[in-house]
Order: C-alpha cells, then sequence, then structure tokens
C-alpha cells in the first residue's frame, strides 16, 4: 500500500491508473492516502525523516527550497 501511494504520488501517476502490481487497487490506495493526510501522517512521516536525517549530518541546512502558491494580487484602492 505505501509503495503505491509513494509511487502514485512521485510519478505523477493518476490513482486510477496505478499498475495492478502493487497489488491493491486504486480506489483503496487512493482512500488510505485521504486517510493518512487527515491524520497527519504524512506531515509526521516527513519530520521523522528529516530528523533521522539531521541526526546523522545529512542535511544541509543552508540551503532551502520554499514553494508558494500563486495568490491573486488585490488593488490597492479596494
Amino acid at each position: 500500500m505505501f509503495t503505491a501511494v509513494v509511487y502514485a504520488l512521485t510519478s505523477g501517476c493518476a490513482w486510477r491508473h496505478l499498475p495492478p502490481t502493487f497489488g491493491t487497487s486504486p480506489a483503496t490506495a487512493h482512500r488510505r492516502f485521504t486517510v493518512g493526510t487527515e491524520a497527519g501522517l504524512w506531515r509526521r512521516l516527513h519530520r521523522a525523516v528529516l530528523d533521522e536525517l539531521g541526526t546523522r549530518g545529512e542535511v544541509d541546512w543552508t540551503s532551502t527550497i520554499v514553494d508558494a502558491a500563486t495568490v491573486r494580487a488585490k488593488r490597492a484602492d479596494r
């Protein structure tokens, strides 16, 4: 299940196109992803990986990448 979710997220594959070799239906994989997201699983997992890599000295915190959403700017006179 975990591998199917990671595959969908990293490849950009639509859930409905998950290869059957993962041994789970696309609907089940998506449902488990949604439940994990709502429970904060992915955020906690990401933090745990970063903490482990940081402990090993394998993270270079001097460089970062910031991702931002596009937000429509409002005019100053409104």
